[in-house]
C-alpha cells in the first residue's frame, strides 16, 4: 500500500485528498499545514507520494519542494495549485515536482495521476 504525506494550509482540502486517498486503497501517513511541517514530516515518514500545495503560510510549496528534493532527490512530489498559477506550476515542475493537479480535483485526473507517478518510480 502506497504512503501518502499531504501538505496544504486548507483543511478542508487536506481532508478531500485523504478521503479520495483512503477510498483508493492509499495510506495516509501524515498531514500538513504548511510546508514546515511538510518537509518535517516527509523526512520522519518517508512517504511514496506527496501531495504538496503552491500557495501556503510560513512556508511556501516552492520552498517546501526545494527541501524535500535536496533531503530526496527521488520524491515523488504532485503541486496542488488553483487555476491561474500556471507560473508557479511551471517552477515547480522545474525544481522536480512529478506533475500537478489543479483545484478543485477532480478525482479520476487526480487517481490517474497519481498511479502514473508511482508506476513509473518502482
Amino acid at each position: 500500500m502506497a504512503k501518502v504525506l499531504i501538505i496544504d494550509d486548507a483543511k478542508f482540502m487536506r481532508m478531500t485528498l485523504s478521503n479520495l486517498f483512503q477510498k483508493n486503497n492509499f495510506s495516509i501517513v501524515g498531514m500538513a499545514e504548511n510546508g514546515v511541517e511538510g518537509v518535517d514530516l516527509y523526512k520522519k515518514t518517508s512517504p511514496d507520494l506527496v501531495t504538496l500545495d503552491i500557495t501556503m503560510p510560513v512556508m511556501d510549496g516552492l520552498q517546501a519542494l526545494k527541501e524535500i528534493l535536496s533531503f530526496d532527490p527521488t520524491a515523488n512530489v504532485i503541486m496542488c495549485s488553483a487555476m491561474g498559477q500556471q507560473k508557479l506550476v511551471v517552477e515547480a515542475i522545474e525544481l522536480g515536482a512529478k506533475d500537478f493537479i489543479v483545484k478543485p480535483f477532480d478525482e479520476q485526473r487526480v487517481m490517474e495521476t497519481v498511479h502514473q507517478i508511482i508506476h513509473t518510480s518502482i
